[in-house]
């Protein structure tokens, strides 16, 4: 946010009624760029039908309902945490196939396998 924004809306009083989805992600204490995985889980809806390539928008009002529900946020967390997990592994599984390395732990446990029979 811009200092001249953050100044005017100190001097409102309140948030704006949408939010970008970096100021989103600050309500949320998140990334920006986790969004668009909460978008896709469809935890977050964005206001209108906004293009694949556009700006998102939220609404706030629906955004500090939504925070209040301890449910909804363990939900948020466990589809981030997921992401991530997802995303880290197949990347780890890539860098084995590339490195063509014997060393790995997938290596090992499919070895014993093998040779537990």
């Amino acid at each position: 946010m811009r200092d001249d924004q953050h100044k005017f809306l100190t001097l409102l009083g309140q948030l704006p009624a949408r939010l970008t989805a970096e100021q989103a992600a600050w309500v949320l204490n998140c990334q920006a760029h986790d969004l668009p995985v909460l978008v896709a889980t469809r935890l977050l809806k964005p206001l209108g039908s906004p293009a694949a390539n556009s700006t998102k928008f939220f609404a706030t009002a629906d955004l500090l309902e939504q925070i209040k529900d301890r449910n909804w946020l363990a939900r948020v967390t466990a589809t981030i945490n997921q992401h991530w997990q997802r995303k880290n592994t197949r990347q780890h599984c890539r860098s084995l196939a590339l490195d063509g390395s014997t060393n790995g732990p997938a290596f090992r446990s499919a070895s014993a396998a093998t040779l537990a029979r």
